[in-house]
């Protein structure tokens, strides 16, 4: 309507200016059409959620709803657990799942809260992971005495990148398990990885204060969980009290353009959720506008609920501040202490935390603990656990990479795997992606774009990145299509063109931080350290000046025969170069190289096959 309206007035306008029979020939409006395909899958979907609610109704599938209760995620229930079971039933209706990237690694107690959205997502539901890039900056103070220490941009900035590509991974793992375990692909469960920092960056206060915060009440807020903080820690900013209100408006902004009616967190949540749940109904309510006014009947209503936390042995939660964390980074929590982290639970705790960690069905989990108790000695339960923790955070490569390390201690079988390219095909997934954050020197700044993308390792030669860069297969993390950096709290990436060294310097972040990308999840978080400690660190990048393969072997030829009181000519030197043959060295500068007499032993081999046969 506002666009008919733009266009009537333009028309107007037009009209008392120029002279109707001086108007330039144009072609007539096109209104955006909808495919016929796309209105048949619509109304395919809407068919089979129908037939899908009969059953339901009577008794031939089972409720989602039921069997999340069954494993043990339903802790506390943010509205009537009947009416919400009623809602799922005969509406398809959208969940999401929140983590800020206050770390640079997820732990171990996040996939708690994912395991359900994952479940629901396997039942025909959308599904969505929401990275808190915006509300990050804030800090959610939720059992807590102590505000977060204030993060910069670039720390931010490395944080978002690197939990955008470890839930990525998820996601990717977690379709692998969907159809290890046959679970039916559904079009119309949509699945999307959002960052906040896309709305809540052009949220103005205006806007804030007029739907949401003039309605909002004191009171309630006040006796959540503020008043120990307030009483007992160090107080509360205005923005820790308003966390849980920009946390309603994710939930509104979901609700209104994906249908997002559910939310998903940790049980320490439930005061944010119910917060988020309050806000959603007034920002729906305060809409002035009659045509934008959406439904509030019962089938429409916000609702959520939480799951268990996981605790160590002592009873802590697991998380960055508690210093217990089980990282899901792999440079972090390597991917064999992962495994046996599951390893050492103990036989009372490894029931419940299969139904928890894993996608197997109940008859199955039983199969594992009877076989088990038959042989505890063997810990066939905690076997399968570590195993099927591992196919969803690391791939089922990895963690049968792990199993086989283990098999000689523990027996059994190897379960099922999807194979997948292994990092020596050259294939980079986001299960055999190289370490992404790395050092380099601040000089690398002055370095071209392609001898820039060469010495993070994105590219195998110069010549490579050349050609990267001139088929803009490589990307900057900044505002798309400008020469500025990235917004703090969110996620951007514009092609690397063929510019001057100098320009590279634009989209640093904090003067400290670059990040590149090359293709879907190799990544490149550069952070610059002085040219002082890096030489001082000994290590080196590839196409670094004066670092070559040749000029690296005759350093170390100097050296070593120095050490022996000796002296090599330029031709003993030549000889001995051949020998080692350099190129099988040229792309592994961490080899050893053949000392003197190695050489010697080599050039009578070399020189005796070299003679003619008799």
């Amino acid at each position: 309507m506002a666009l008919q309206h733009a266009l009537r007035t333009l028309s107007q306008a037009r009209s008392r200016c120029v002279p109707r029979h001086s108007w330039p020939l144009a072609e007539p409006h096109r209104a955006r059409g909808i495919s016929t395909t796309y209105l048949n899958k619509v109304a395919e979907g809407e068919e089979r959620w129908e037939r899908r609610a009969e059953r339901i109704q009577n008794g031939e599938v089972r409720h989602v709803w039921d069997i999340l209760d069954e494993r043990g995620y339903i802790k506390d229930v943010a509205g009537n657990p009947e009416r919400i079971k009623e809602i799922m039933r005969i509406k398809r209706i959208g969940a999401y799942v929140g983590v800020d990237p206050t770390a640079d690694s997820m732990h171990i107690g996040h996939l708690i809260p994912f395991m359900p959205l994952f479940w629901m997502w396997f039942h025909g539901y959308p599904a969505v992971t929401l990275l808190g890039g915006a509300t990050a900056r804030i800090g959610d103070p939720t059992g807590r005495l102590t505000s977060r220490e204030h993060m910069s941009n670039s720390d931010i900035s490395k944080n978002v990148t690197k939990l955008h590509f470890q839930l990525s991974r998820l996601w990717r793992n977690v379709i692998s398990l969907r159809d290890k375990y046959g679970y039916e692909s559904d079009w119309a469960a949509k699945r999307h990885l959002l960052n906040n920092n896309m709305w809540l960056q052009g949220l103005s206060v205006y806007d804030f204060t007029k739907r949401l915060a003039r309605q909002t009440r004191i009171g309630p807020m006040l006796a959540r969980d503020t008043q120990r903080k307030m009483s007992e820690g160090d107080g509360m900013s205005l923005g820790e009290f308003m966390y849980p209100l920009f946390q309603g408006w994710d939930f509104w902004h979901m609700y209104n353009k994906l249908g997002i009616q559910m939310q998903i967190g940790g049980s320490d949540q439930f005061g944010n959720i119910v917060a988020g749940i309050d806000a959603l109904k007034t920002i729906r309510e305060s809409e002035e506008a009659p045509f934008a006014r959406m439904p509030t009947e019962w089938q429409h209503e916000p609702v959520g609920f939480t799951v268990p936390l996981l605790t160590d042995s002592a009873g802590a939660k697991f998380g960055k501040s508690a210093g217990n964390a089980v990282w899901l980074d792999e440079f972090k929590t390597s991917p064999f202490e992962l495994y046996g982290y599951f390893m050492r639970r103990s036989d009372e705790e490894v029931e419940t935390l299969l139904k928890l960690f894993t996608f197997m069905p109940l008859s199955k989990i039983q199969e594992v603990l009877v076989q088990h108790r038959e042989d505890p000695a063997k810990r066939a339960a905690q076997h399968t656990l570590a195993f099927e923790v591992l196919s969803l955070v690391h791939g089922s490569q990895r963690a049968l990479q792990e199993a086989q390390q283990h098999k000689f201690r523990f027996g059994g079988e190897l379960p099922h795997v999807v194979n997948e390219p292994t990092a020596e095909s050259g294939i980079v997934t986001p299960n055999n992606a190289p370490r992404s954050d790395i050092e380099l020197p601040r000089s690398v700044m002055k370095l071209s774009p392609a001898k820039l993308l060469f010495a993070t390792g994105l590219a195998s030669s110069n010549a490579d990145g050349q050609r990267l860069v001139t088929q803009q297969g490589a990307y900057v993390a900044a505002q798309p299509g400008q020469s500025r950096g990235l917004v703090p709290g969110n996620l951007a990436w514009t092609p690397m063109k063929m510019w001057f060294p100098e320009e590279t310097a634009k989209f640093l972040i904090d003067d400290r931080i670059l990040i590149l990308r090359k293709g879907k999840h190799n990544v490149r978080i550069v952070e610059l350290v002085s040219d002082e400690q890096w030489e001082a660190s000994g290590k080196f990048y590839p196409g670094q000046p004066y670092t070559g393969v040749v000029r690296r072997m005759k350093q170390q030829l100097m050296k070593e025969v120095g050490e022996n009181g000796e002296e090599l000519t330029p031709s003993q030197m030549k000889r001995a170069l051949k020998v080692t043959q350099p190129l099988k060295v040229a792309n592994n500068p961490d080899i050893e190289l053949p000392n003197k007499q190695e050489m010697r032993e080599r050039a009578k081999e070399r020189k005796g096959a070299s003679k003619p046969r008799a």
